[in-house]
């Protein structure tokens, strides 16, 4: 999430590991890769965002996002009777919400 616009710059769905944690990274577009991170205290971000660009806290609004998100499609809240058969499904839904939500900020 780009702080001073809300808007949301890259996406990846997946485990909260290494391997999301890397193609989150890969998700964001050049102008981002350079920019400070601001993350939880998740290890796997350590391996992906280096030095000083690595930022502890501050994750407020994107926590705000995701109890949106949790709100609004609830296929991705645990044990919902909404739920998707196909991944393909999900990431559409996922994809068309985050389409939909930066574009309330134009």
């Amino acid at each position: 999430m780009d702080r001073p616009t809300r808007r949301l710059v890259g996406c990846f769905l997946g485990p909260r590991d290494a391997v999301g944690a890397f193609g989150l990274w890969q998700s964001l577009p050049g102008a981002y890769v350079s920019a400070e991170c601001h993350t939880d205290k998740l290890a796997a971000y350590r391996g992906v965002v280096f030095g000083a660009l690595h930022k502890l806290g501050g994750t407020q609004h994107i926590e705000r996002l995701n109890a949106t998100l949790r709100a609004r499609l609830p296929h991705l809240v645990r044990r919902s009777l909404s739920f998707s058969r196909s991944r393909a499904n999900l990431e559409t839904l996922v994809w068309l919400f985050v389409h939909r939500y930066n574009a309330s900020f134009l």
